[in-house]
């Protein structure tokens, strides 16, 4: 694995900071460049509150406003995409920030951190949004594990980057 790869990049979206925590090993075992995937509209602390609002983007298909968004995606080859799993999906700054990017052509492997639910229906998902792409098989990472997931991790990373 390369220790500094330009031509890739870690986008996550974190809310508890869990997902960060797997981003920035992934981050650290391929070089890439890391991004932060931020909604303008900041999701509340109070669980039950976030997943009153995931329910409802993900029923309207809502594509929240991001806060910013990468400035030259064709510098890369391989986008590395990090989510929390909610509601059996990716939240919808994740699908926003695909549709904001045109990500044709590049290699995208999906990887989520969850409390039981795996990857959900999020790599089918990512299939659709990024019809053009070679989506590759995705991680879950058990969230309470995300921040000594590095074997995991690594393990994964093997069947991605040569």
């Amino acid at each position: 694995m390369s220790s500094a790869n330009s031509s890739v990049l870690v986008a996550y979206f974190s809310h508890s900071g869990t997902t960060r925590e797997a981003a920035k090993q992934v981050k650290e075992m391929t070089g890439g460049d890391l991004f932060e995937i931020v909604a303008a509209e900041s999701y509340p602390r109070d669980y039950g509150a976030v997943v009153e609002r995931a329910k409802k983007e993900l029923a309207e298909k809502r594509l929240p406003e991001l806060k910013e968004g990468v400035e030259d995606m064709t510098r890369y080859g391989t986008v590395f995409l990090g989510y929390p799993n909610w509601c059996d999906a990716m939240p919808r700054p994740v699908a926003a920030f695909l549709a904001r990017h045109d990500i044709s052509g590049k290699r995208v492997a999906p990887f989520c951190t969850h409390e039981g639910t795996g990857l959900g229906r999020s790599v089918a998902e990512v299939r659709e949004l990024c019809p053009r792409s070679m989506v590759l098989h995705g991680l879950a990472v058990r969230g309470g594990n995300a921040g000594n997931a590095q074997k995991e991790i690594s393990g994964w990373l093997t069947n991605i980057i040569p």
